[in-house]
């Protein structure tokens, strides 16, 4: 089971940016993630009351929601395609891969739990591959102003999506699943995000274009109703820094979609990435002995 819907938030996740992309034009993006989260809420929401699911929340339930809809579906994206207007996509999907990282120390200071060895490693092998496959794409890029901030967005993205994760597991722990939750998060972020965009004059333009309309659909159904529920309840089940491994995983599926109907090339260090990637991937899911085990036999010391 979680194998499962580990390989499908890594798939739905990979190849969203498709949709992303064809988002762009007449809508603001800001308005875009409203309209987006607005209408997954309300599938789920659909669901949850035909089935009969819907969960009751108490009032500080509803408020650790209106939190993780502020990080995870407002403040979240927001930072992130706001960095992507300074900084390389590939140097956001580095930043954001340190997720991974960010959720074994907050899982850390925040519930007590031990960190494993094997998912700092395999995080950090991660964290290397990536450089290496993007690495045409950052050493092309002039340091300046405009690309701190844009790294300051993006690891502000990563922080809100970590925190995200937390609220998540707590809501878990006092026995409310992710759809609920998902559903009046994304609820109050799009609210949140909606309040913003009339505060600031954004119009809220419609783009009734197949193109856009298509994007849109993916992005609600895939993309944020099947997406965030799979990798949430894997955050339930998994923990926190294990599932977060699927943000390292993201770029990997991204460029093999590229290399197929953008024609993306391979390099040698690129393919490198491609192990080392994989390498982080094994560690973060061996048992705790195996990956000791793993690290004392690499270890340069012995």
């Amino acid at each position: 089971m979680n194998l499962s819907l580990y390989l499908l938030t890594v798939l739905i996740w990979g190849t969203t940016w498709i949709a992303l992309k064809l988002q762009l034009g007449v809508v603001a993006i800001p308005v875009s993630i409203v309209y987006r989260f607005a209408l997954a809420a309300l599938v789920l929401f659909v669901i949850l009351l035909l089935s009969r699911k819907l969960q009751p929340m108490n009032r500080r339930g509803h408020l650790v929601c209106v939190a993780q809809g502020l990080c995870l579906f407002c403040v979240n994206f927001m930072c992130f395609l706001t960095a992507s207007q300074w900084i390389p996509s590939g140097l956001i999907a580095v930043v954001f891969s340190t997720a991974t990282l960010w959720n074994a120390l907050n899982a850390r200071l925040f519930f007590g739990q031990k960190i494993a060895t094997n998912v700092l490693l395999g995080g950090a092998l991660g964290l290397g591959g990536l450089g290496l496959l993007f690495w045409p794409e950052l050493a092309g890029h002039a340091a300046s102003r405009e690309t701190l901030l844009g790294l300051g967005l993006a690891l502000c993205g990563t922080l809100c999506f970590s925190a995200g994760n937390m609220l998540s597991s707590v809501q878990q722990k006092a026995g409310l699943r992710p759809m609920t939750t998902n559903a009046w998060g994304m609820l109050y972020g799009a609210g949140m995000l909606a309040a913003y965009c009339l505060l600031s004059g954004i119009p809220f333009a419609v783009d009734w274009s197949s193109r856009y309309i298509g994007s849109l659909l993916y992005l609600v159904i895939p993309g944020s109703v099947i997406g965030f529920t799979a990798y949430l309840t894997l955050v339930g089940r998994m923990g926190p820094e294990r599932a977060a491994y699927c943000t390292v995983l993201f770029p990997l599926v991204a460029l093999n979609v590229s290399a197929a109907v953008e024609g993306y090339q391979w390099t040698a260090p690129a393919l490198m990435g491609l192990v080392l990637v994989m390498a982080g991937n094994v560690l973060v899911f061996r048992k705790p002995r195996a990956a000791a085990a793993m690290s004392a036999a690499v270890s340069p010391t012995r």
